[in-house]
């Protein structure tokens, strides 16, 4: 009977023990550390960008203009200001300027106007605003963050996204005639473009003419690929995106790109990271890419790095897609991800490290 006690003591004293012994062998996981408590990142277009095609010159426009954007951005959120002012301050700078294809410089339709799309979110709530089409607003960024503010809509387009613009009782929407918006050098562009077209009347169809210009025209080419945008982290952790484009040179039938269309164009989620597109706009929409690098970080459990090299260097790549994107995690961390030859792209920290590129490093 002693004999049996002891069994049954031993039993339980190794049954207790090994609970212990279980718990002290399981790895303590590493939780991922704040990179930043405040930082913003944009991009100005991506495409056939070669320093061999840039003259010194515009070169440093392209430089003073992105700096100039991106720090209006940064002191709103160094000051403590909100990542959604810091955002459309940001993109306002580059819709005003004529070197990028989205507000003062954007480029012309088939039928020679120009027809402006924009996006915006924010990563609190998950709300979005977008326009499409619209031809009489100078900062469309506005006009999208009024969608997502002041109606119960998403995504507002053509003659109805413009008589909400003027519904809108603010100062930020601003109502200008569509002649605002030309620029020589992009309405030469359509002439070039329309030329071309001119002389492949013969071809066997216009979509085999099209595949041949792009071959022989690296502006039509890069004609897919305008667009700016912005994502940025505030001091109260929130993330907000947005993206402004005029979309493809020539474009008709009221083409539509990935700039005002949440989860192609734009994303923002604060449990994982902010997204701004650029590239052709088609593959953009197929892949949902902004939309896609967020889930990969939410259910895959990648990092920004890993999900926008997946999506922009591998799933993008194999569809026949080009472009790139600027993301921003909820941690600070920054990715400008493209497979084109160059983006214009700049960022910025709570360091105030400031980074301007244009090629491919």
């Amino acid at each position: 009977m002693r004999f049996l006690y002891l069994i049954i003591f031993s039993f339980i004293l190794t049954s207790c023990n090994q609970p212990a012994e279980t718990t002290a062998q399981q790895p303590t996981q590493e939780q991922p550390q704040q990179t930043s408590e405040f930082a913003i990142v944009i991009h100005g277009g991506a495409g056939t960008i070669k320093k061999e095609n840039m003259t010194a010159e515009l070169e440093q426009q392209y430089n003073d203009k992105l700096t100039e954007a991106i720090k209006v951005g940064h002191d709103i959120l160094k000051n403590g200001g909100s990542s959604e002012d810091a955002v459309e301050a940001t993109i306002r700078v580059m819709e005003d300027s004529p070197l990028f294809n989205s507000g003062k410089g954007a480029v012309f339709t088939h039928d020679g106007i120009n027809s402006l799309d924009a996006s915006f979110m924010e990563g609190k709530t998950l709300n979005a605003g977008a326009v499409a089409g619209v031809t009489t607003v100078k900062n469309p960024i506005s006009l999208a963050r009024k969608v997502m503010t002041d109606s119960e809509h998403v995504l507002l387009c053509g003659d109805g996204a413009d008589a909400f613009a003027k519904a809108v009782q603010d100062s930020t929407i601003e109502i200008v005639s569509n002649t605002y918006f030309y620029t020589e050098n992009r309405f030469k562009s359509l002439q070039r473009v329309l030329d071309r077209e001119s002389q492949k009347e013969e071809a066997e169809s216009k979509k085999t003419a099209l595949n041949q210009l792009q071959l022989e025209d690296p502006f039509l080419k890069d004609s897919k690929y305008g667009t700016v945008g912005c994502v940025a982290l505030d001091k109260n952790g929130n993330i907000a995106a947005g993206t402004s484009t005029g979309g493809m040179t020539n474009k008709r039938y009221g083409r539509i790109g990935d700039s005002p269309i949440i989860g192609s164009g734009t994303y923002a989620n604060n449990k994982t990271c902010g997204v701004s597109s650029t590239g052709h706009g088609e593959y953009f929409i197929r892949a949902q890419v902004a939309y896609d690098i967020s889930a990969l970080m939410e259910y895959g459990g990648l990092t920004l790095k890993e999900a926008t090299d997946k999506v922009i260097q591998e799933k993008l790549v194999d569809m026949g897609g080009t472009g790139g994107i600027v993301a921003l995690d909820y941690l600070g961390n920054v990715s400008m991800e493209f497979n084109t030859p160059g983006m214009y792209r700049a960022m910025m920290n709570d360091q105030d490290e400031l980074v301007v590129g244009m090629y491919k490093e």
